[in-house]
């Protein structure tokens, strides 16, 4: 394990009268004991866990997404994911990017071989609540067609002649879509099978 190991730390609190304190503490004593070098800690406080959306975490994960550090750590999943599908997809990302990820209280450490095959699995399920989406969509489809559903948009009817009579007359194809009330990529389309 490399010594120098450039990590982040990130913590949350839901409101805004609680503290990070207990937290930072004990991943600040974590990363001492580890030898880890601490870029940057992520704080959001008054943010609720269940919020898709919090200023320190996005930060964090466009980070990530540049590679800036090699671990990140937690407190607590809790802290840092919003639902299990959540963490799911964000360890999946780490893993593909190469970054640990270490939770404290829970004493999951990805760099180390069980925390390996934490990643492992937690790739797995992944990849089947994909796999279990994929094939609902298909069957839903299967079904649609089997009951005798047209699926896509409605094809618009256009009236040919019309249309070739505006195109002789010298009007564009945005003239033609906006005096027939259809797209402009349907016009073209249509002039195109026309010639």
């Amino acid at each position: 394990m490399n010594s120098i190991m450039r990590a982040v730390i990130y913590a949350r609190v839901s409101t805004k009268d609680q503290s990070c304190d207990l937290q930072m503490r004990d991943l600040r004593a974590y990363c001492a004991a580890r030898g880890f070098t601490i870029l940057r800690e992520y704080i959001d406080i008054g943010q609720s866990g269940a919020k898709d959306s919090r200023p320190e975490l996005n930060e964090l994960m466009a980070d990530a997404r540049k590679r800036k550090f090699e671990a990140i750590l937690v407190w607590r999943f809790d802290r840092f994911a919003r639902s299990t599908k959540h963490l799911l997809l964000a360890l999946e990302e780490f893993r593909s990017l190469g970054i640990q990820f270490i939770s404290y209280q829970e004493n999951i450490d990805t760099s180390s071989p069980l925390g390996q095959a934490l990643f492992t699995i937690v790739s797995a399920v992944a990849q089947l609540e994909r796999d279990l989406i994929r094939e609902r969509v298909s069957a839903g489809i299967r079904n649609a067609r089997a009951n005798g559903t047209e699926l896509g948009r409605p094809r618009r009817i256009v009236n040919a002649d019309e249309l070739l009579r505006l195109k002789t007359e010298g009007a564009s194809l945005r003239q033609i879509a906006e005096a027939l009330g259809i797209g402009y990529g349907t016009v073209r389309a249509r002039l195109q099978q026309a010639s």
